[in-house]
């Protein structure tokens, strides 16, 4: 039989009640219930939300460690405008879905909320809701900063401890993240880089483990960055990260926040930054998701020829509405805030701008001007770049976007998207066509060759080679290249050696650089016994030196997006397939000259005529015995003599290395 409350106690509960009062008039605290009503938004955050300006929803939604009577617990809140009823359900009141009912605010915001008593840190939980026609979901929550380990799908309460230790990069990342310098990024995917047991899926270093042996390998390889496929919750291993659930959490396979914390921090004490792959495109239809959140399509548009992405078989956000804008932006913002990262590389770009993406002519409806552009898709572009650049200027927002559309990498106050850089698809596509034709071919289809500079300067490229290169049936990179063994390990040292010669920012997928043999599997690891073999530990010996040789000469990155930044010396020796150009500095003493020889065929004595400079020296050559080329042809010493003195035109005379790249300061 339940006793009464005594006087003494509901004296105390009633001075613990007028104190809250007095503190938030508008939120009563009772605290004899198991869900009290206390709220963490004001009137301002609610209609920022609404507006899609709640640029640190992370803040508010989700669950929160706070301390309320002199009482610790955690508080709730979760957007579901369409319920009825919601509730937190977990182990700790065995998933009874009545225990711990949540308060819906009265503003007709659509949200939920309520403060747990002694909730405690590290329990699972999720929702329950009753949402549209009384249909009954269970769903985590969409701001949840940790997860249980898949297959598992709970939301889990935290409060992330602030460990930083990397002050030294934070000052000095405006110079190391800006356009100008040297940008070698290294794709990583953080499961099968290396794991514990080669082919075993369930096999999985920590992110402490991860941070042993990574860290140290990007620094001697010399990249300037580290990119890693997303690490956002999610679900399914195959999609490799691309199909999200938690937008606001570090995949728990490998550990805790504070874990994924402490690699990024370790990064940047070894000066190298961090760039997050991120995916605002779409999302799965898992039932623990967004998908029919409350019943109905509340992150996603209803009408399914904009909601719905036939490629992927997921649901497309619906970028009109403010509270999912809120949602997307503060999922952007929230890890350049809490975890420091240098940079997104947004995906699927295209896909988000335009209404006939991959859907052929009846299966899309124009936009009001009766063109193919998603209005609010590309405001929510634009407005995500100028939030990113605005409250974090030292940064950079990276975009995959793999069609013409213009002006990507343009500021919004000149008509553009506001991104920093956009990866280069036309390059990769080209050039990669451009080395498997057998060297007999190459000299009818310089063209395609050349034709990057035709449209270079249009855009802030990044010249990529990523994951998507190496799988599907597409080959590794060592077995696109023709020939026999040497000559496909020329082929690619020449490739590498054209990538970063060439202007832009470098993005090179793991296991490119030592020349795997197998196309990426994301259940197994990269080949490493590779590196016993001479030809692979000698290809990644090349890359390192390119890395350590973009980073190190100015000429290279200073004005890798300027057109003053480079110069075609010599397009008119087709048939022997030699190319030359120069990439200059901002200072004339820092210019190098660049000689690729595309042929089987070594030029002995090859002439060139170059402006303004008396002295030339050899400072790479790809055919180098060290990246196990013959070191047969290489020079020592370079013949020159003046032709035009007025001009200050010179004549370089020097040897070229078959299926090389030579290059001068």
């Amino acid at each position: 039989m339940a006793t009464s409350q005594s006087s003494a106690a509901k004296k105390k509960t009633t001075k613990k009640v007028e104190r809250v009062t007095k503190y938030e008039e508008k939120h009563f605290v009772d605290s004899t219930k198991p869900v009290w009503n206390y709220s963490l938004f004001t009137d301002e955050d609610i209609r920022n939300y609404q507006n899609g300006t709640l640029y640190n929803a992370y803040t508010k939604f989700g669950s929160h460690h706070c301390n309320v009577l002199n009482t610790d617990g955690f508080y709730f809140s979760v957007w579901a405008p369409n319920a009825t009823l919601v509730s937190v359900i977990g182990d700790f009141n065995e998933w009874n879905p009545v225990a711990h009912q949540l308060f819906v605010r009265l503003d007709s915001s659509g949200i939920w909320e309520g403060f747990i008593p002694h909730y405690k840190k590290g329990q699972a939980y999720k929702y329950r809701i009753i949402g549209y026609k009384g249909v009954q979901l269970d769903k985590g929550d969409p701001y949840a900063n940790y997860w249980e380990v898949r297959p598992n799908t709970a939301s889990i309460a935290w409060n992330m401890a602030d460990n930083w230790t990397d002050a030294a990069w934070m000052k000095k990342r405006k110079k190391n993240n800006s356009l100008n310098s040297a940008w070698s990024v290294y794709e990583v995917n953080l499961a099968s880089w290396m794991r514990p047991v080669k082919n075993d899926e369930e096999s999985l270093n920590s992110y402490e483990q991860i941070t042993a042996r990574l860290v140290p390998y990007v620094k001697e390889m010399g990249f300037t960055h580290v990119e890693l496929m997303p690490v956002m919750e999610h679900p399914f291993d195959g999609s490799w990260g691309y199909q999200g659930t938690g937008y606001f959490a570090p995949t728990s396979r490998f550990g805790t926040p504070e874990d994924f914390m402490a690699m990024v921090n370790a990064f940047h004490q070894a000066d190298i930054g961090v760039i997050l792959d991120w995916v605002p495109s779409h999302f799965p239809y898992d039932a623990h998701g967004l998908f029919m959140f409350d019943g109905t399509h509340t992150y996603e548009y209803a009408d399914m020829r904009k909601g719905f992405h036939p490629d992927w078989n997921s649901y497309i956000f619906n970028y009109s509405r403010g509270e999912v804008k809120s949602f997307l932006i503060s999922g952007a913002r929230y890890w350049f805030d809490k975890f420091h990262i240098d940079g997104i590389r947004v995906d699927a770009v295209s896909s988000i701008l335009r209404l006939d993406y991959s859907r052929k002519e009846g299966e899309w409806e124009p936009n009001i001007f009766g063109s193919n552009g998603n209005i609010e898709a590309i405001e929510f572009i634009k407005h995500l770049n100028e939030t990113i650049y605005r409250d974090f200027p030292d940064v950079q927002t990276i975009a995959e976007e793999a069609t013409d559309w213009p002006k990507i990498s343009k500021p919004t106050t000149e008509g553009g998207l506001g991104f920093g850089m956009k990866w280069m698809m036309g390059w990769m596509h080209d050039t990669l066509d451009y080395f498997k034709f057998d060297p007999l071919f190459r000299p009818h289809h310089q063209n395609k060759f050349t034709f990057s500079m035709m449209y270079y300067f249009d855009e802030n490229f990044m010249l990529p080679l990523s994951h998507d290169e190496v799988v599907h049936g597409k080959s590794p990179m060592i077995y696109k290249m023709p020939g026999d063994e040497w000559q496909k390990f020329a082929n690619l040292r020449l490739l590498y050696a054209y990538m970063f010669m060439h202007p832009g920012a470098k993005l090179l997928f793991m296991g490119n650089e030592f020349a795997q043999t197998t196309e990426w599997n994301y259940k197994s690891e990269l080949d490493w016994e590779l590196l016993q073999f001479d030809p692979h530990r000698m290809m990644k010996e090349c890359v390192k030196d390119l890395c350590h040789l973009y980073k190190n000469e100015p000429a290279l990155h200073e004005l890798q997006f300027d057109a003053a930044g480079f110069e075609w010396i010599d397009l008119n020796h087709r048939q022997e397939s030699v190319i030359v150009f120069r990439r200059k500095g901002k200072k004339k003493k820092d210019d190098v000259l660049v000689i690729l020889n595309m042929t089987p065929v070594v030029r002995t004595n090859w002439k060139i005529n170059v402006h303004g400079k008396s002295e030339w020296k050899e400072i790479f050559n790809s055919d180098s015995k060290k990246y196990w080329g013959t070191g047969d042809t290489y020079n020592p010493e370079i013949g020159l003599h003046l032709v035009d003195k007025k001009t200050g035109l010179y004549e370089i005379n020097v040897h070229l290395p078959a299926l090389a790249a030579v290059v001068l300061k």
